[in-house]
């Protein structure tokens, strides 16, 4: 069986947990963010999990994460 290539864009996009889910930061946070307010951009920080939906698609494109 040869080696499975990793997808570059979501190597640097996503990231996994100690229980297998998978980490990714919020959009809408880099930039234009004048007009937003403040309890928008707190609740903005820091990460996420990947909903479950999403998550084998993920999986396939991170196959050593």
């Amino acid at each position: 069986m040869p080696k499975l290539k990793s997808h570059s864009a979501a190597k640097k996009r996503f990231s996994r947990t100690a229980k297998g889910h998978f980490k990714h930061k919020q959009a809408h946070k880099s930039h234009l963010l004048t007009h937003e307010s403040s309890k928008r951009k707190r609740s903005l920080r820091g990460t996420k999990v990947v909903h479950s939906t999403n998550e084998k698609a993920i999986r396939e494109m991170l196959p050593y994460a």
